[in-house]
This record gives structure tokens, sequence and C-alpha cells, in this order.
């Protein structure tokens, strides 16, 4: 296990980067602490497998270091790093038994027998392959090809960092689930640093302890599950992390109110913004009514989904979203919105404001 450092870092994939437009990943500097499970999330393209390739080694950066413990290992090849990387698509021998390719990385390290068999049974356990331990990968579907991959880079215990990019892709829903559950389970069993890439919200929130949200190439938040539901630093956090996501509306913000429309809403606290400036709501937190004070909106539909009811409306043009409990009563006249007490996030040029005086 080691502590992962990236300083000053950043690549651009073209040969002479004139500006920050240039560059695949923004200048990054962030450490990755030993014995944490870390998810990358973010939509395709963003920069999150620039990042993980250079951490395993596979990519040099344009700029800055990668330090392992504090030792710079950012020119040294993969095979120095002692880490273990499995990639989307399954990377495994055919014409190997899965036993054979579960034993692989042991046998390259000279390990005793007896303790490779112990290693090789309990990961194929793992990832529910005991009954093909002795059949040749060559016949397996590519799902079983994956948790071979899988179970290769689990099947170390002495490792760096275990390195995932997005490996569950061309798994089936239900081992998708299970899967998840052993590399967490993994984790708190032998407490390796692990770095997961994923487009998928789902996985990265039930797998880690952090979850590093990356954006055009820049890491826009870094947060526990929790902190990126209720504090999104970022407009795109709020709109990414939640199903549906954050809702986004223009307001002029003054002091502890805030105008959208001819509607005012009043703030938990005194804010300086400026630029494009915005409120941003969870649709758990959109309270319906039918008259009264509030910003006006018009009820499109109502969509169940079994254990709630997504509501999309609209205001001065723009989709909104609510979520209203599966007992809870939409009133048929609905023509006005409000927002639960605590709930509001404020924005100027997409970047959550705090509010004068705190550090929240």
């Amino acid at each position: 296990m080691a502590k992962i450092t990236l300083e000053n870092l950043a690549h651009s994939y073209l040969p002479n980067p004139k500006s920050e437009d240039d560059f695949a990943l923004k200048e990054l500097n962030h450490d990755w602490v030993d014995g944490e499970a870390y998810a990358l999330l973010g939509s395709s393209g963003c920069g999150k497998s620039t990042l993980l390739n250079i951490i395993s080694g596979l990519l040099i950066p344009s700029q800055g270091r990668v330090l392992f413990d504090g030792k710079d290992v950012t020119t040294a090849p993969t095979a120095d790093r002692n880490i273990a990387q499995v990639f989307q698509f399954p990377v495994v021998y055919d014409t190997m038994s899965v036993r054979q390719n579960l034993a692989f990385p042991l046998k390259n390290r000279g390990m005793e027998a007896s303790e490779i068999a112990r290693r090789v049974q309990k990961v194929a356990a793992m990832i529910d392959m005991e009954a093909q331990l002795d059949h040749k990968a060559r016949g397996l579907t590519a799902d079983a090809k994956q948790k071979i991959s899988l179970g290769r880079g689990m099947v170390r215990e002495d490792v760096n960092a275990l390195l995932f990019d997005e490996p569950l892709t061309v798994i089936d829903p239900h081992m998708k689930w299970e899967l998840r559950t052993q590399l967490k389970k993994l984790h708190q069993d032998f407490g390796h640093t692990m770095i997961y890439v994923t487009h998928d919200q789902t996985e990265a929130l039930t797998f880690a302890d952090k979850v590093v949200v990356m954006f055009d190439g820049r890491v826009v938040q870094i947060g526990s599950p929790q902190e990126l539901f209720e504090r999104p630093a970022h407009t795109f956090v709020g709109y990414f992390i939640g199903s549906p996501g954050m809702n986004l509306f223009d307001a002029q913000i003054d002091g502890n109110t805030a105008r959208v429309g001819d509607a005012t809403v009043q703030l938990d606290g005194a804010y300086t913004a400026h630029g494009k400036t915005q409120l941003g709501v969870r649709p758990e937190f959109i309270r319906l009514s039918a008259g009264g004070e509030g910003i006006p909106a018009t009820v499109r539909r109502v969509e169940d989904v079994g254990r709630h009811k997504i509501v999309r409306l609209d205001v001065a043009g723009r989709e909104i979203n609510a979520v209203a409990t599966e007992g809870e009563e939409i009133p048929a006249d609905t023509n006005r919105i409000t927002f639960a007490p605590g709930s509001v996030n404020v924005y100027a040029d997409d970047w959550r404001v705090t509010p004068r005086g705190t550090d929240a």
C-alpha cells in the first residue's frame, strides 16, 4: 500500500499546448490517502482514464510529478510501481485455464505453491468461478473473462494500489452488484488503496469512501457521497449526482434573498455572488402547492417509479423536477413550488458560493 501524491500534474496529448483548453487533464494537486477507496466519476472524455493511466505508469504526464510514499515514480515503468490494474475490456490468456490465469501474477513473483493455491481458491470463490477453475479461458463468455481479470487484480495482497478502469462494463447487472460488494469487502479486509474509474454514479457511490468528480479535464469536487449530494461544489456535480439531478434556477442574489422571476426566495445566509448566479435545489427538496407564495410552475406529467413519483414541471420555460414520496398527495391544481428550509445552494459561474462569514 502507498500514499499517492499528484504534484502540479497536467497532461496534453498535443505536442505544444498553448492554453489550458489544450490540456486533457488540467493542473491537479492531490494526495490519495494510503488505504482509502476512491472513485473517479465523470462522463466520457472528462479525463478519468488519462489520470488513471498516469498513476499506473502507462502515460507520462506533460507536467508535474507522481510520488508513491514520497518517491518520485513519474517516469518509472508500470512494473516498478507494484500496482495491479484492471481494464474495461478483459485481458486474459486464452490458452490457460482459469486457475492458471489467476495464479500467473503470483508465480511471476516466485510465491510458494501452497500459498498460490490458497489465494487462487479464495479469489475464485469471491468471483464465483470455483466450478470453472480448470476450464480454458478461451471458451468463456466476456463477463466470465472480465471476472478472471478482476480476480488477477485481487489475488495479490502486497500491491501499492489497485486501479480499476470501468471494470464492470461487460458484466451483467446482477453480477455487477455482487462484484462491487466483493471489492468493498476486499478493501475492508486488506486495506488496499483502490482507485475505481466509472461513469456510473451508483457504482461510484456504493464503492468509494471518497468520490472524485471530474468535468472537462478538471477535478471539480472530492467528497463523500453525502457531501456530493447535499453540497455540490459545481453545478455539474449537482447535475451528475442524483436521479433526477439538481434543479438550477437563474436568480438575482441580494444578500439573504434571491429573485427567481417575480418570486422572492429567502436564503439561509447572506451571499455575495457575481456573474451568472443560480440557485441549486435537489428534486427531493421541491415542495408543491396550489396558490400562495412561491415560484409559478405548471405540472407537465407525473411519473410513478415505484418508491416515489417524479413530477415534471415547467418553470418559466425550463423543465424542473420534483420528487414526491409514494403516499404524498400531489394537488391537482398545483401552480407553485417552494423549497425546503436549508436545501438551497447558491452558485456563481457554476461554482458554489458560501454565505458570508461561514465556510459551509
